[in-house]
């Protein structure tokens, strides 16, 4: 029996209308919980949580909570949340305040730093809380949404990727000189959704220690930050000069 201090870090219902979003993003969402889709996703979720399965985060639709479409000026994708208790939070790559950083968020960090001289944040708060980078619009998306404790990716395929798939065709559609970074093969498949000729799309090995300094394209060392820092420079300052 899970107490109520534990039921706060994951799932309690396969309701939609509890995970709220930006206005920005209501209409899309809606379009695909209405679809069969959404409606299939929402029953396989009952039907686990119902079964008694752990199932996380809280809030699936985080991102798209905190980082309204018209805010976006950079989107990093991830594949699933993490899958361990308290370590999921519905933003790809943070965890919550005072959590342990994961390896993969410890070499972003440490890319960060060797890249913009950019220390990591202080330990224990906000240690390795992305929170902010989604406030000033980087869209932390996940392709899928939720996960069982202890079991990576048990929830792919069921129906989260028309929803993230849909989101990252919008942003690319909507927005323009946007900065799309893609770490890993997972990441990099949704290269096909994304125009090219409009946005910059840069792409690395997954930060995770089996890969981040594996060849063809080391994560350590891929100097993503700064190309950002430039593209944003570039593309974004002029026009607010203006």
């Amino acid at each position: 029996m899970v107490d109520e201090g534990q039921r706060a870090d994951q799932l309690s219902s396969a309701d939609p209308t509890l995970w709220p979003v930006t206005p920005g993003w209501q209409p899309l969402a809606d379009a695909f919980f209405q679809s069969p889709g959404g409606r299939q996703l929402c029953a396989f979720l009952r039907q686990r949580l119902d079964a008694g399965a752990v199932i996380f985060p809280p809030q699936p639709l985080r991102a798209l909570q905190l980082t309204p479409p018209e805010a976006v000026r950079v989107v990093i994708l991830g594949q699933d949340p993490y899958h361990g208790r308290g370590q999921a939070e519905g933003l790809a790559f943070s965890v919550p305040p005072g959590v342990a950083l994961p390896p993969s968020l410890r070499n972003i960090f440490k890319e960060l730093e060797r890249d913009l001289g950019t220390p990591p944040p202080t330990f224990p708060n906000p240690g390795g809380c992305l929170a902010n980078w989604a406030r000033h619009g980087v869209l932390l998306l996940n392709t899928c949404l939720t996960v069982e404790e202890g079991q990576p990716a048990s929830h792919a395929g069921k129906g989260w990727e028309q929803l993230t798939d849909a989101v990252i065709l919008d942003v690319s559609r909507r927005c323009a000189n946007l900065v799309f970074m893609l770490w890993g093969s997972h990441a990099q498949s949704k290269r096909a959704l994304i125009d090219a000729r409009a946005h910059l799309v840069l792409c690395a090995n997954h930060p995770s220690p089996l890969s981040a300094l594996r060849p063809p394209v080391p994560f350590i060392g891929c100097g993503h930050f700064s190309k950002v820092r430039a593209w944003r420079d570039a593309h974004v300052a002029p026009k607010q000069g203006k």
